[in-house]
């Protein structure tokens, strides 16, 4: 599938900012099964320059300073990519989930220590003996790590609700899980807590949604919007994304961004101002295929 997404976000100042320092995380990753053909970061007012690199996880920065008063500010990505459907993971040939805990502390291979660091608490999401009494009906003893993955995946999106109003950016797990209402954002970090809070390693993904789904499917929550959902590591597979919002494993009608240890590793534009108290944020998104 060929797609062509556009990321633009808008903010309306009450005050004039003087100056501001900024970077966004925009540009799609290349993936064995996803290929970015081309990206570009537009900016208004336009920074003097812009620069690029790959922060620790890999996915791309774009740097800019604008040095001049501003009342508004409009960063938008443009994106080409193909993503290709991939087969759904073998979730009853995985490895115990008991198994796959047990072996980490043990495990040096460079995939082994990778996994080892999202197992540990994270700004937004950890150990919460609420979360893992929650997760543990998932996660019978010798039941196959990803089919209780799935299985988890499909009691958050039946015991929680999307609804726009009920949270913030900023809200905790521990409300989300009380009120049972909430964004993608906090269905993810629902999930990555849960698998955390069982010892084992699960990362934040963000990214985008189809907007147009294919003839006769249902369209998918939070398609007007960046997205984002879980993935969790097993041994000889690799991390396998799974998506608590809309229950299902992502394939081809999703979009990877970036990918860390929660939200806050991988919010779409950060900020520091100098002006600018309060504002008014505008988000529009397309995910359009085009072949």
């Amino acid at each position: 599938m060929i797609y062509h997404v556009r990321h633009r976000t808008t903010y309306y100042y009450r005050d004039p900012v003087s100056v501001s320092h900024h970077v966004a995380r925009l540009t799609p990753r290349n993936l064995p099964g996803q290929t970015c053909r081309g990206s570009q970061v537009s900016i208004l007012p336009a920074p003097p320059s812009t620069s690029a690199h790959l922060d620790y996880f890999g996915n791309t920065l774009t740097f800019f300073t604008l040095q001049e008063a501003h009342e508004s500010l409009m960063v938008e990505a443009t994106s080409d990519l193909e993503v290709k459907a991939t087969d759904p993971p073998d979730v009853s040939g995985s490895p115990p989930w008991e198994t796959v805990r047990e072996s980490l502390a043990g495990n040096c291979s460079e995939d082994g220590l990778n996994a080892w660091q999202f197992i540990f608490d994270s700004q937004r999401a950890g150990f919460r003996p609420e979360l893992a009494d929650y997760a543990r009906e998932s996660f019978p003893e010798g039941r196959p790590l990803l089919a209780a993955v799935l299985d988890l995946t499909g009691r958050i999106h039946q015991d929680f609700r999307f609804d726009k109003s009920a949270t913030e950016v900023a809200t905790s797990v521990e409300t989300f899980f009380e009120k049972r209402r909430g964004v993608c954002q906090d269905f993810a970090h629902l999930q990555i807590g849960c698998l955390r809070s069982l010892g084992l390693p699960a990362r934040y993904v963000s990214g985008y949604l189809r907007t147009m789904p294919p003839p006769g499917r249902p369209r998918l929550v939070g398609a007007d919007a960046s997205h984002a959902w879980c993935s969790a590591w097993c041994p000889g597979i690799g991390w396998v994304d799974f998506d608590p919002t809309n229950n299902c494993v992502p394939s081809d009608g999703h979009i990877t961004v970036a990918w860390g240890r929660d939200y806050s590793d991988v919010s779409p534009i950060y900020g520091v101002l100098l002006g600018g108290a309060r504002h008014k944020l505008q988000v529009e998104v397309d995910v359009l295929p085009v072949g």
